[in-house]
């Protein structure tokens, strides 16, 4: 039998139950027509293929979950599953930080900062005038304090060196897209396995930041775009498209991508998103996209 649907269910930071597992799948085949459980990664990743409609089968999952089990539970189509463009976000995203409240900190004004970045972020405010407002206050930030951002701070989150080699040996691209600085998107493109990176652009007078960004400033739209072009570029449908963010001015790529994931998102963001991974590393995209265990490439 065919299943259009796929219940896909992540494991956060404590394996799954067989028991609850089988409560699970008990559930959607109580609201569908479901198939037998299949486990991606035992334990921690499974899948239950159905045919039916799925906000019943989510109403009959949110009768069964208890909030301490900490699973990340979506409903994915089962054509196309396994998406031949990446598109990411990087601060919050495939780093644990945000790179313009880190530069902030070496200025000395971070709480400031940090408070226009969450506001930003959760879409209270238009995200380039909220951009230059925090480049402006960095005005006088020595160029070294850029770098020990980089060398200090910023660390890759778990599971994105193992979805970019993955997806790309699958025949993927790989695109990391961010409304932060190229400084820092070229450098984790490259630690992280993407082929191509865009941002914005810090100017500084060769010693010290200017306090200004370069025009016109990569935000919200410019994101859609970039998906856009990407699909254009290589042949694609929309379909075939990942895209993955945490903040607000994500929202239009990941409402357009085939599988757009909220990642540890801002709850704006995750209400959206048809997907949203809330306990999860980045490996869940990939059993997202119904990659097993065996088939992850961890570099």
């Amino acid at each position: 039998m065919s299943y259009p649907h796929i219940l896909n269910v992540i494991a956060g930071p404590h394996p799954i139950a067989e028991d609850a597992a089988q409560l699970i799948a008990k559930a959607a085949g109580s609201a569908a027509t479901a198939g037998p459980l299949d486990w991606l990664r035992p334990a921690h990743a499974f899948d239950v293929p159905f045919d039916g409609e799925p906000d019943a089968v989510r109403a009959a999952l949110r009768e069964t979950l208890e909030d301490d089990w900490l699973l990340d539970c979506n409903i994915v189509a089962s054509a196309s599953r396994r998406k031949k463009l990446l598109i990411a976000d990087m601060d919050s995203t495939i780093i644990g930080c945000e790179c313009i409240d880190e530069l902030a900190d070496m200025a000395g004004i971070k709480p400031k900062v940090a408070a226009i970045t969450e506001r930003a972020m959760r879409g209270e405010l238009d995200f380039p005038s909220a951009l230059r407002e925090r480049v402006g206050l960095l005005k006088g930030l020595h160029l070294e304090a850029v770098a020990r951002v980089y060398a200090e701070r910023v660390r890759l989150n778990k599971g994105a060196k193992a979805l970019t080699a993955t997806m790309r040996a699958n025949g993927a691209r790989t695109l990391l897209v961010s409304g932060g600085f190229t400084y820092f998107t070229s450098r984790v493109a490259a630690d992280a396995g993407f082929e191509e990176n865009q941002g914005n652009s810090l100017l500084d007078d060769g010693s010290v930041l200017l306090g200004q960004v370069g025009e016109p400033i990569l935000g919200r739209e410019a994101k859609l775009q970039a998906l856009e072009e990407a699909v254009a570029r290589f042949g694609l449908s929309l379909v075939e498209t990942l895209a993955v963010g945490d903040g607000a001015n994500d929202l239009d790529m990941i409402k357009q991508a085939g599988l757009g994931v909220a990642y540890h998102a801002k709850p704006v963001v995750a209400a959206a998103a048809g997907v949203s991974i809330a306990h999860g590393d980045l490996t869940a995209l990939l059993y997202l996209q119904g990659y097993r265990a065996a088939e992850i490439i961890r570099p």
